[in-house]
Order: structure tokens, then C-alpha cells, then sequence
């Protein structure tokens, strides 16, 4: 069988070698390639309508290749879709990223960077839990009938591996695929543990940027931007960790940053109850006049975000809150699984030009709605005060880092994350949001920051635990910077200074007093390490950027 598909490649392309061919790939195409497909950086693969990898089949993208969807709707919609028991390992570069884009698009400006709409995209199906009435569902926009199209199983395999996806750049879809529903940029439905999902962008899509449905996947180093609807949505009963997640708004599209819903209309109290962790997330809307929020939590939703950025939005967060027969909210809404349940949590988070600044106003109890948004229930005002309070008690605060939709990266006061009590699955930084000073890890391989230069502090100023302080500026340096510091107890001092892979570069020695001048002439442009010591110990260390 994959002499067949190999056989229909050199038929298309031609010459190989030469330059890249395109290769028109559509479901019979896949359905005759055998166990293992490879797809090479020497072609352009054109999806020709839905393709399904197929149960036991595994497909396998070079670092570097394009994949390009053909546009049309509903039964002409072009889609990838990883069916239960299928596997995609598409793990490009940061010089070489894997990008899914429209057959138009020919990567050097045919294509606007902000339209939508112009092919599918990517579905990726597995047989994780959710928290449906039944063990088994089709996705949406999929025809019932394409069994294909199921995802969850009975037993469930929380495991279960449906592949890795890294360096990967999901581009201009959403096209209407069918039922009314336009498609996500990425939608996981029941992804288990085992799959991994890493440095992956999805860039202008007309619906929502990433989808879960139920599942556990890890994802980390997520960037979602200039979406029509909402940036990160889960449904289901999701319970996947998550670290380094970006979402940016574009001026005139967007709604909320995170739509968090627990379970299905069907079935909004079945378990699991959704539970996912969220740590080091940038979220950046509109502006504060767009009106539209940061997050949403209800259908009894669940969920937790920690040392993390929210900015430049309306309205904060709200979580629902709703009544039994007998007027308890106990199991029946978000407010509950966050009073009562205690998997609800936001802590340690900052918010920039959120609401009104207040506590009050960030973090809301709003009652649950009919279809013509009238409120179906009174939220008490002991709820309201609680869930207010919770802002500041939780380590939550109000500061302007720097960060915008053109560029979330932070030149603020980004200190302090704290990760007691997660999973030792999360990387232990020190810093708040997805980005460390002077860090842009989407520079190069993404369309939306891939150009953008991370910001750095004009000055940064450290307090020792002994309130020793040291300050440094400017920075970054263009040709020298000035370091002063406490000198206490009038020792002498020595500053160090490393590149990335721990090279000492630069050292000056015998700092008499209490400030000293560092000249950069030599040395390349990037990001160093200092270390001031004294004659009794260290002092500080830090990071300089070089530009």
C-alpha cells in the first residue's frame, strides 16, 4: 500500500527534487497510504476536502513542510482530522516550523496576514473521558455518519496517544465545514495524556483558535491570536495542564480571551468536572472599550490559572452561578466548584487595564442566562463580596507590565510565580506570564510575533533578602550601562558577565564604591547574565540584553 502512495507522488510532482511540487492529498489518497505516511519538506501537500489518518495509521511531517487546505464549504470544506487510534507527528523547528495555511497563500503576501475563513482545519480525535451522557460523540461539523468523526470511547484510555505537534503554524482557517459550524484552528476532542502539544500557533481562524473537548493533552508554548470568536475554549470536562499560553486580540475581531464551559447542555453536571491547570498565560484583548471579557467559567466548569498576565479588556472574570429547586448552589455551578468544590482558582495573577482596577469588578458572580441573556437567577451579595475578595486574598494584583496586543511581551515588574501545589509536570520560572524579560520564543517560526523584538525593563532594580539593591540601566544597553548597587559594608566587588551557554565573557574586578560602568564593545547583540559579588558573598545576578 505504500507503493501505491508513493507511486501517485512521483506521478504528480514530477521532477523531484528540483523544487517543491505540490501534491494533491485527498481521503482515498490517505485511505490507500498504508500504516506509516511520511510527508517531506521537498513537496506542498494540498488537502483536497476532508482527510482522515486513519485508525493505525501514523503520519509523519517533516520539519519545514507546508500543508495548504482548499477552500470551500460544508461538503467542499478541506480539513485534517486524526481519527481515534490515528497519529500525527508533526514537529517542525524554530528555523524550520510546519505550517497548515490556504492553497492561496503563497507565504510571501498573497494572502493578508488577518484573513479567515479561507480553508478548515486541524482535528485531532482520541479516546480520552469527557463528561458526555454517552461514550461516544461526533465532532462538530463532521457528519454523524462518518464514524470516523467519534471521539471518546468506552472503556477510556486517559493515556491514550494521539501523536505531538511542535513548531507547527495553523493559518487562516475556519471555514464553515458543515451543521453551521465553522471550525476551530485546532480542535482536540478527547486528546489523552500521551499526546503533546508544543510551540504551536493558530493565527487569523474565523472561529475559535483552540478547542478542547474533554481530554487531558499537555500543552505548552501556545499562541492564539486575531481570532473571530474565542481564543481558548474548553468543553466537556477537559483536564489537561497547560503552561506558556498566548492570546492577542485584534482590534476589530475577538471575543472572550477563554470561554470555559464544564459539560455539555445535555449533560452540565456529569463528571469529570472540568479541571484544567493554566500557568504563565499572556492574555491581551481589545482595549478596555471593546467590551468584551477575559474569561468566562460556567456549565459548571471548573479550572485554575497561576502566575499569570491578563490585560487590556472591559470586563474581567466571571464564573456562573446558579440554584437547584431547593435555591442551593452547592454542585450546580462554577461558583460552587469554586466555593465548595475548591477547583476553581486564580492566584498569584496580574491584570493590567482590566474593568475598573478593583477587585470587585475583575473577578464576578453573574447568574446564569436564558437564550435572550436575561438572568435566571439573584446572586446573592454575600457571593459577590467573597468571590471580590478572593482578588487580593489570592495573591492577585493590578499593575501595568508593558504588554499589548502588538506586543505581549512585558517590560514591568513580571516577578514572583509560585508553584506550590502544581504538578511537577510545570516548569518552575520565576517570573508572571508566558514570557521572561527579553523573551519572545515565537520570534522566527510564528506569523503573528514572529518578527516582533521582546521588550525589556529601561532599568531593573533588584532587593536582595538582606535589602541589598542593585539597579541597572539602561537596558537593553546599546553601548554602556551603569550598575549601582548597596555597598554596606565598603568591600570590594567583581561583576561577572556569562553568555547563554555559561561563558564567562566580561569581568571587571576591584569595584571600589558603590557603582560601576559596563562597557559592551565586543560583543554580539543577545541576552548575557551578570553576577555582582562581593568580598563576601554574591549580591545579584540578572539578565542584560544586548541591541
Amino acid at each position: 500500500m505504500k507503493r501505491i502512495f508513493t507511486l501517485i507522488v512521483v506521478m504528480i510532482t514530477g521532477v523531484a527534487g528540483l523544487i517543491a511540487a505540490d501534491v494533491i492529498v485527498t481521503d482515498a489518497v490517505m485511505q490507500a497510504a498504508g500504516t506509516d505516511v511520511n510527508w517531506s519538506s521537498d513537496n506542498i501537500y494540498i488537502l483536497d476536502g476532508f482527510v482522515f489518518v486513519n485508525d493505525g495509521q501514523t503520519l509523519t511531517i517533516e520539519a519545514g513542510t507546508v500543508i495548504k487546505g482548499k477552500p470551500g464549504q460544508e461538503e467542499n470544506a478541506s480539513a485534517l482530522i486524526i481519527a481515534r487510534g490515528g497519529k500525527i507527528m508533526a514537529n517542525g523547528t524554530a528555523s524550520m516550523p510546519i505550517i497548515f495555511t490556504a492553497e492561496a497563500d503563497d507565504l510571501a503576501g498573497s494572502v493578508a496576514d488577518k484573513a479567515v475563513g479561507l480553508w478548515g482545519g486541524v482535528i485531532v480525535l482520541g479516546k480520552g473521558a469527557t463528561n458526555n451522557s454517552t461514550a461516544e460523540k461526533a465532532i462538530e461539523g463532521i457528519p454523524t455518519s462518518e464514524t470516523r468523526g467519534l471521539y471518546g470511547a468506552d472503556p477510556v484510555i486517559a493515556d491514550d496517544n494521539s501523536g505531538s505537534m511542535s513548531y507547527v503554524s495553523i493559518r487562516h482557517g475556519g471555514t464553515n465545514i458543515g451543521e453551521g459550524n465553522e471550525i476551530n484552528g485546532l480542535t482536540l476532542g478527547a486528546v489523552g495524556s500521551g499526546s503533546t502539544f508544543s510551540h504551536v500557533e493558530v493565527v487569523a481562524n474565523a472561529d475559535d483558535g483552540v478547542e478542547w473537548f474533554g481530554g487531558a493533552p499537555k500543552c505548552d508554548h501556545i499562541l492564539v491570536a486575531w481570532v473571530g470568536d474565542d481564543s481558548f475554549d474548553y468543553d466537556e470536562g477537559f483536564t489537561g495542564m497547560n503552561q506558556f499560553m498566548v492570546a492577542i486580540q485584534s482590534t476589530d475581531e475577538g471575543d472572550r480571551l477563554g470561554e470555559h464551559d464544564g459539560g455539555p447542555s445535555s449533560n452540565e453536571l456529569g463528571t469529570p468536572f472540568a479541571n484544567p491547570v493554566f500557568s504563565n498565560v499572556t492574555y491581551v484583548g481589545r482595549g478596555p472599550s471593546a467590551g468584551k471579557r477575559v474569561v468566562t467559567f460556567r456549565d459548571n466548569a471548573g479550572g485554575e490559572y497561576h502566575n499569570s498576565i491578563f490585560a487590556e479588556q472591559t470586563s474581567g472574570i466571571d464564573i456562573e452561578y446558579r440554584e437547584d429547586n431547593g435555591g442551593s448552589s452547592t454542585g450546580q455551578c462554577s461558583y460552587s466548584q469554586w466555593t465548595d468544590e475548591g477547583i476553581l482558582k486564580l492566584e498569584k495573577n496580574i491584570f493590567q487595564n482590566v474593568a475598573d482596577g478593583t477587585g470587585a469588578a475583575i473577578f464576578k458572580v453573574a447568574s446564569e442566562q436564558d437564550d435572550s441573556k436575561n438572568d435566571l437567577f439573584s446572586v446573592p451579595d454575600a457571593a459577590k463580596t467573597a468571590f471580590a475578595d478572593y482578588f487580593a486574598s489570592a495573591g492577585n494584583s493590578v499593575r501595568d507590565v508593558g504588554v499589548d496586543a502588538d506586543n505581549p511581551t512585558a517590560s514591568g515588574d513580571i516577578s514572583g510565580a509560585d508553584f506550590s501545589g502544581l504538578d511537577a509536570w510545570f516548569t518552575r520560572v520565576t517570573y508572571k506570564g508566558a514570557f521572561d524579560l527579553g523573551e519572545n520564543w515565537a520570534a522566527g517560526w510564528s506569523l503573528s510575533l514572529g518578527n516582533v523584538i521582546a521588550r525589556y525593563p529601561l532599568s531593573v532594580t533588584q532587593e536582595k533578602a538582606d535589602g541589598i539593591r542593585v539597579k541597572l540601566y539602561p537596558n537593553p544597553v546599546t553601548e554602556f550601562a551603569t550598575i549601582e548597587f548597596d555597598n554596606i559594608h565598603g568591600v570590594n566587588h567583581s561583576f561577572h558577565l556569562f553568555d547563554m551557554t555559561g561563558r564567562e565573557v566580561n569581568v571587571i574586578k576591584n569595584i571600589h564604591g558603590s557603582s560601576l560602568r559596563f562597557e559592551r564593545e565586543g560583543l554580539n547583540d543577545g541576552l548575557y547574565i551578570y553576577r555582582l559579588s562581593g568580598e563576601n558573598g554574591a549580591v545579584a545576578e540578572g539578565k542584560i540584553l544586548l541591541r
